[in-house]
């Protein structure tokens, strides 16, 4: 028995591949399983064209068989097995792929095109990832056909070993004899029943063929006649060969089988949520990228969502074996909670499965799904208002960043997603929905910002608007005026909010300018009494209300609040230009007119309260609280 040897460019290969290419070892049972699973698929096609080939369909299967005193795992399949050349052929040359091969021969026979014919593996290498946790890797095949079996050994890139030998039934059985527990490593793992069922139901519950192993169970001893009935229950062990894969995956059934409870056990059970999902979406397309999928729309945000630690993506199948956990180029960054499985047999794998290539096929994939959760999403606004708006409270916010996110790229997509509270309403409405209702000589469409909506109705600018009878978008979310600087305009109409001065009426404007060059000392004085402010002036929003605080510049006071938040300790954060509006109308402006008049050092303390209260109406803290009580309380008491 002569020991032959890889050629040098498989040497280096085998080493690359077992070191480097495979980053996570478990899924060498991934590997052979899908590889056994492609053995019973030739033979499968064998029969098809070929009458001579008789396939018991129902006695197909792959079979997992640890040993632990000999420290060994075998993997065995009743498929088409493999003969001297072909073990020499697809085992001696590394990444020559005997499936490959065989679907490209399928093709030219049956004049079909290769992407018809469904084998998982196309490389070759996966059979060497067995490597990774073996010292030893014993493979004995017998080919259909033949009465004749071969046994493939090695021990690594030092070569290996082909002989006859002696096999009672058609197929292929892989023995690994794994490796020794190091402190980094633990291989005897792979020898446990709990690990086995695991790994294949994480990456192969989907291969279509049943994965069979010998399962260790317990059952209660029937007590003999006449024993005592307060005796505790014995239990006894026994052993049953048991299926560990559900072979057809839940996204494969017609939508019929399957109803919507099962759907959401499904969800449940996979991406471990105790709540049933607000929407389960479905979808099979066939054309440049055939595939299918099976998304969900979590009833809840998950506890680290908003926050750097979430990874986004779908779980990524190729022909019902599980390739990536979470691939998210699947899904836009303003989807990042949808939650699903991806199933296509056309995705270009890289050389370990692992990783996909970059190419066209996936990004196919992630456009077609973009599209097809806005339009459920757009139903469900249309169709069950009240689940819509659960959604939009855990995820609304997502939805806010997606359309100022990358320039305002995705706008157009994501608008009619969104909802606000209308003042007039009391309650979310859409865009188009307040947009349906604006009155025929309404220039703009108005918004107000604040932290909560009861809080933004009361602000002081609002009034002007409301008497006009107009509607009002109330925003309590920090990213809110971003979202409007984004859309800019609604139906033709420009959005403005309520601090603006383009919404003021041309009389307004001219009385407040008017007002402002009367008491342009008066308004010098109180902008030198106050620090943070860059003009006082006389306002012409203000109706009841003696002041009120707006900005000037491209940054607004929201935008300031936001930054605030967003800024890394000790840096400095960009801020607005402010600027405090006085009524000149109310009783306050007069009572400071008169005390500039006759005490200019409680006019000082009087526009300290003002600015402060212009400061709370408006969301700010004030700097020092304590001084303030004491200043209301030196002017209450007359000091």
């Amino acid at each position: 028995m002569e020991k032959q040897q890889f050629k040098a460019e498989s040497k280096r290969l085998l080493d690359l591949m077992i070191h480097s290419i495979y980053t996570n070892r478990e899924i060498f049972l991934r590997e052979l399983i899908s590889n056994a699973s492609d053995a019973i698929d030739k033979l499968c096609y064998k029969a098809l064209t070929d009458d001579q080939v008789a396939v018991n369909r129902e006695e197909l299967a792959i079979r997992i068989v640890p040993d632990k005193e000999a420290g060994t795992l075998t993997i065995s399949d009743n498929g088409i097995g493999m003969d001297r050349q072909a073990l020499e052929e697809n085992l001696g040359v590394i990444a020559r792929s005997g499936s490959l091969s065989f679907k490209e021969e399928m093709s030219q026979a049956e004049g079909k095109p290769e992407s018809d014919i469904d084998i998982i593996g196309q490389f070759g290498v996966g059979f060497y990832s067995a490597f990774m946790v073996s010292d030893t890797v014993t493979v004995t095949s017998r080919a259909y056909g033949s009465d004749t079996a071969y046994r493939w050994e090695s021990s690594g890139a030092d070569g290996y070993t082909i002989t006859q030998c002696e096999k009672d039934t058609v197929g292929t059985d892989i023995q690994m004899k794994l490796k020794a527990d190091t402190e980094e490593e633990k291989y005897a793992q792979y020898l446990e029943e709990y690990t086995l069922r695991n790994l294949i139901q994480k990456y192969s519950n989907y291969i279509r063929y049943p994965i069979k192993m010998d399962v260790t169970k317990s059952r209660p001893v029937e007590k003999a006649e006449g024993a005592s009935g307060e005796d505790e229950p014995k239990y006894e062990s026994y052993v049953e060969n048991e299926t560990l894969n559900d072979m057809v995956p839940i996204w494969h059934k017609s939508k019929g089988e399957v109803t919507d409870e099962a759907y959401n056990q499904f969800y449940k059970e996979k991406f471990y949520d105790y709540e049933d999902p607000i929407l389960n979406i479905r979808v099979s397309t066939e054309g440049v990228v055939s595939y299918e999928a099976l998304l969900f729309i979590p009833a809840r945000t998950p506890y680290n969502y908003y926050t750097k630690e979430y990874e986004k993506g779908l779980q990524l199948y190729s022909s019902g074996v599980l390739i990536m956990e979470k691939c998210g180029d699947l899904l836009p960054e303003h989807f990042r909670f949808i939650r699903g499985v991806v199933d296509s047999q056309d995705l270009s794998l890289n050389i370990s499965r692992e990783m996909l290539q970059q190419d066209r096929q996936l990004q196919v994939i992630a456009s077609s799904l973009e599209k097809k959760i806005k339009r459920e999403l757009s139903k469900l606004l249309e169709n069950d208002r009240e689940k819509y708006e659960k959604f939009y409270q855990n995820f609304g916010l997502q939805l806010k960043y997606g359309v100022v996110n990358e320039y305002g790229e995705h706008k157009e997509l994501l608008k009619d997603l969104l909802l606000f509270y209308s003042s007039t309403e009391q309650k979310l409405v859409t865009l188009a929905e307040y947009t349906a209702r604006m009155k025929e000589e309404q220039k703009y469409v108005y918004y107000a910002c604040g932290e909560s909506a009861v809080k933004v109705d009361r602000l002081p600018q609002t009034e002007a608007v409301k008497e006009k009878g107009y509607e009002i978008l109330y925003l309590t979310d920090e990213v809110d005026e971003f979202v409007m600087q984004v859309l800019h305009d609604l139906e033709g109409k420009e959005i403005k909010s309520v601090n603006s001065d383009d919404i003021v009426d041309e009389a307004d404007k001219k009385n407040a300018e008017k007002q402002t060059k009367k008491n342009q000392k008066l308004l010098d004085f109180v902008k030198e009494s106050l620090e943070g402010v860059k003009e006082v002036r006389i306002s012409e929003k203000l109706k009841s209300h003696p002041v009120c605080l707006s900005s000037e510049g491209p940054v607004t006071l929201e935008m300031e609040k936001y930054f605030a938040q967003m800024n890394t300790p000790g840096e400095q954060a960009m801020k607005a230009d402010r600027v405090l509006e006085l009524n000149a109308s109310h009783p306050m402006f007069e009572a400071l007119s008169e005390a500039f008049a006759s005490d200019q050092e409680r006019a000082k303390k009087l526009s300290r309260v003002l600015y402060s209260q212009a400061l709370l109406i408006a969301g700010f803290p004030i700097e020092d609280p304590t001084a303030y009580g004491d200043l209301i309380c030196e002017l209450l008491s007359g000091k």
